[in-house]
């Protein structure tokens, strides 16, 4: 996950992409905010892509693909119960709340789970 962390900030400082709230209120609608607080550094690629991808990777590799499970953390807070039928189905969700919070462009999406996954290969390649 460090590795992943390190990859996308070289990118994010390398692309120096504007996030979607710059576009749309300087383009589009000057007074659309997003669901959620935007991030005050470059929009590509996707942190929480990279991170969850590199992590559903090594989780794969460790207890198999198609490992279901649940998810109770946000119980407390009132939220259901949620059932993942793999790592990579729960690091998808991360990513897509991204999206829909309005903080990332699906590109950055796509592009951050792509590298996590490299990523995470790439270490347990190198750990072989």
């Amino acid at each position: 996950m460090f590795d992943a962390i390190i990859s996308c900030w070289y990118e994010k400082y390398q692309t120096n992409l504007v996030r979607p709230i710059t576009y749309i209120q300087e383009h589009i609608d000057n007074n659309w905010t997003p669901l959620i607080q935007t991030p005050p550094f470059p929009e590509y690629t996707s942190g929480h892509s990279a991170i969850s991808a590199a992590a559903a990777s090594v989780l794969t590799h460790t207890y198999g693909d198609n490992y279901a499970f649940t998810d109770s953390t946000e119980v407390l807070f009132n939220q259901p119960v949620r059932r993942f039928t793999s790592f990579y189905d729960a690091a998808w969700e991360v990513s897509l709340s991204r999206f829909y919070a309005g903080i990332h462009y699906m590109n950055g999406i796509t592009e951050g789970n792509k590298q996590g996954k490299f990523i995470g290969e790439f270490v347990l390649d190198s750990l072989k």
